[in-house]
């Protein structure tokens, strides 16, 4: 089959024409996929019936191995006792809501910053793909931002002064802006690695910035300088502009290249209503 692809904005993400991915196995239209995520960064795919199980399967047809070393797991693990598989949800064990004072619900605030999945190992989360199981009535969107368009954005003098540049990326440091307390076992696991703040695709040779909530500092700056163009740089790549909203239904599979894209969960009513999706992240590795 041939897939299609429907803009979504004037820069990135588009939405893919009818497929079921569960039981998607045709090398020609996996490469479609593939060739859709150079162009557009964000593909949303609707009215899927993947399972944990078909979730993880189509992930590693489409780019390989898949990152199992998240936060979550520095804290003891998640309910479904498969680290590949990211409960992005507000629900415990049971099913139950969980309580506004749950350390697992204080974790999963920092998802409303913007950040980009993985970017705190070695190597970095590539894609990530987001399942939708049962979404609220309202609220609870995911907001995504174009960081190819952010580069090309930029004047080229900053451009210049930007590629050399490195940062330190760590998923303790985004939790502890928000006041998230880690045991010192707990932040010995999450120290954190060193990023390129400009990355290069290399099948398109687009240039994007590489930025999270996870960058706690630019390497060989001093730390308020640093910091200060972090914070400048994610407000620049913020912008209304560069930004595409995705309002989620049951059965959308959203796919994100986490090289080229950030993002960030939008409020919801979460001690009324539930709100589960599964994610998966395959990793950077070379490609033959």
């Amino acid at each position: 089959m041939t897939l299609r692809f429907r803009p979504l904005h004037p820069s990135f993400a588009a939405e893919a024409s009818p497929v079921d991915l569960s039981t998607l196995t045709a090398a020609d239209t996996l490469a479609e996929i593939r060739d859709g995520m150079h162009r557009y960064g964000v593909l949303v795919f609707r009215d899927q019936t993947l399972d944990d199980v078909t979730q993880l399967s189509f992930a590693e047809r489409v780019d390989g191995e898949l990152h199992a070393k998240t936060g979550a797991a520095a804290l003891g693990g998640n309910r479904f006792g498969n680290e590949a598989l990211v409960d992005i949800s507000n629900v415990d064990e049971r099913g139950d809501l969980l309580m506004t004072d749950d350390r697992r619900r204080h974790y999963g605030l920092a998802n409303r910053l913007w950040h980009t999945d993985a970017s705190f190992v070695e190597p970095p989360g590539r894609y990530s793909m987001l399942s939708a199981r049962l979404v609220p009535p309202v609220g609870g969107d995911t907001e995504f931002a174009d960081m190819r368009a952010a580069w090309d954005s930029l004047a080229p003098g900053m451009q210049s002064r930007l590629l050399p540049l490195q940062a330190h990326h760590s998923i303790a440091y985004s939790r502890e802006t928000l006041g998230f307390e880690f045991s010192p076992a707990e932040a010995g696991r999450l120290r954190g690695v060193i990023q390129p703040l400009v990355r290069v695709n290399a099948v398109t040779g687009r240039h994007s910035l590489y930025l999270a909530s996870h960058a706690s500092r630019i390497v060989d700056w001093p730390l308020p300088e640093g910091r200060l163009l972090l914070r400048d740089l994610m407000e620049h790549a913020t912008q209304p502009a560069f930004v595409y909203r995705h309002q989620w239904r049951t059965g959308d599979l959203v796919i994100w290249d986490n090289l080229a894209t950030m993002h960030r969960a939008t409020p919801f009513a979460d001690g009324e209503h539930r709100r589960e999706l599964r994610r998966v992240t395959t990793l950077d590795l070379p490609r033959g």
